[in-house]
């Protein structure tokens, strides 16, 4: 490849091919470039992923309309034109919006992983009026340095669980986060396949371990697993942590209460060391759609994961009603299962916004019951937040998992949600891809660890 030979042409390589298929328009890009050659580098690249083309794909359907607040709401969203489901849903709530309201949305949509890495920067220079964030700590670290608005006024107390209500509500006790949907973290499993062996849920680790043993004498990998994506064996690492030690020891670990290189850690890693003879062996060449894959094909005869990837990638779970799931076993009859990973996806707003009535008008609706219902009628029902959202289009695993959330007794947001982003990003990740390549350094790898969080958190 030959050297940029412009900071354009630079950036222009940094954007993944995923925005790049969107259709980025050269008059918003040299836009952005432009902002980056005044400092402002990551935000530049998120508001080259809208367009002023004509032929851009941007959602925003006229100029015309009465607008909230007398002009356009911008929305950024962590989703690419073409992604699938994930972006699908949220333009037909934006279609949807429009209609009922004639006001305009811009849309601003990037892909996940390039929204993700970029937010800090982007939420602290020239954000949208609106964009897509994630309950709990995520979004309370931002709160809490005033970079997000205070949504108390417009938060829908009557429709909305005290869970959801904490997990939107800041340190000052207002509400900076405006919850749509959650999913839970399952043990995911093909009802075809288990009928045919005779096999049923375990209850306990000792169960899962017997169930795949069985699995493996048949052929068949007992459980798909990947970490070329860098996250998904954080959802391992929860919840075995909250299996073994509880809930509160590992929210107190994500605060960095309690060591990482404590014995209570340590044993963790040493039951998923015991596991990875089950798991899909080198997980970090294997992204999660491979590992959904394996999964689907019943090459894998289980899959620990979030719903979403049942619910998003119907090019993956095209018989949706052959699937079933439960709670992660028991490991302590002390400690139980009632504790799960449930993370909340939703949205928040700049603090300082272009278009604050139309963000706020935008809010409120992203938040009521129709927000659901119009996203159901367009083909994709979610676990909504608001309770009077319509539900009568779930499948039976969206209902089984509705259920596992009802009961549980704790539910925590993901380990990249609950702590620290940039510990997450810098330390976790290389710590657990480290551990799944050398899984008897453990010893020096949260020493490491435990270092780098007292550097992190003071």
């Amino acid at each position: 490849m030959t050297k940029p030979r412009t900071e354009a042409e630079h950036l222009a390589r940094m954007i993944p091919p995923s925005v790049a298929a969107t259709g980025v328009g050269r008059r918003s890009f040299l836009r952005g470039a432009g902002m980056v050659g005044a400092g402002l580098a990551v935000p530049g690249l998120l508001a080259a992923c809208g367009s002023d083309d004509a032929s851009s794909d941007s959602t925003a359907t006229s100029d015309s309309g009465a607008e909230a607040g007398g002009q356009e709401i911008s929305f950024g969203l962590n989703e690419g034109d073409g992604s699938g489901p994930a972006y699908d849903r949220r333009a037909v709530a934006v279609e949807a919006y429009e209609a009922a309201t004639g006001n305009t949305i811009a849309l601003n949509a990037v892909d996940h992983n390039t929204f993700q890495e970029q937010f800090n920067n982007y939420v602290q220079s020239n954000p949208d009026d609106v964009f897509t964030w994630f309950a709990g700590y995520r979004m309370q670290q931002f709160a809490r340095d005033g970079l997000f608005a205070d949504l108390s006024d417009i938060f829908p107390s009557d429709q909305m669980s005290e869970g959801f209500k904490a997990a939107s509500t800041g340190d000052d006790g207002k509400q900076y986060f405006i919850p749509e949907q959650n999913y839970p973290w399952a043990v995911y499993y093909r009802k075809s396949l288990w009928d045919e062996n005779g096999w049923t849920p375990p209850e306990t680790l000792d169960e899962l371990k017997a169930l795949g043993a069985e699995m493996q004498s048949a052929g068949i990998v007992p459980m798909a697993f990947s970490d070329k994506d860098g996250w998904p064996a954080m959802g391992t690492f929860d919840i075995l942590n909250m299996r073994i030690n509880g809930y509160d020891f590992h929210m107190a670990l994500m605060a960095h209460d309690e060591a990482w290189d404590s014995d209570q850690v340590k044993a963790v890693f040493a039951e998923w060391a015991e596991l990875l003879p089950l798991m899909q062996p080198d997980p970090l060449g294997r992204t999660w759609q491979e590992a959904a894959t394996a999964f689907q094909q019943q090459e894998t005869g289980m899959y620990y994961f979030g719903q979403f990837a049942i619910t998003d990638t119907p090019a993956i779970f095209d018989e949706v009603d052959d699937y079933a799931l439960f709670p992660f076993p028991e490991i302590d009859a002390a400690i139980g299962k009632g504790a799960i990973d449930a993370p909340i996806d939703g949205y928040c707003m700049a603090a300082n916004p272009t278009n604050e009535a139309g963000a706020l008008d935008f809010l409120a609706w992203l938040g009521s019951a129709d927000n659901g219902t119009a996203q159901a009628d367009g083909g994709f029902p979610q676990l909504w937040a608001n309770a009077d959202a319509d539900t009568s289009q779930l499948t039976e695993v969206q209902l089984a998992g509705s259920e596992l959330i009802s009961s549980a007794e704790s539910i925590a947001q993901f380990l990249d949600r609950d702590t620290d982003s940039g510990f997450a990003s810098t330390v976790v990740i290389p710590s657990l891809q480290n551990f799944l390549q050398n899984p008897a350094d453990v010893d020096s790898i949260l020493s490491d660890m435990e270092a780098q969080a007292k550097t992190i958190f003071g």
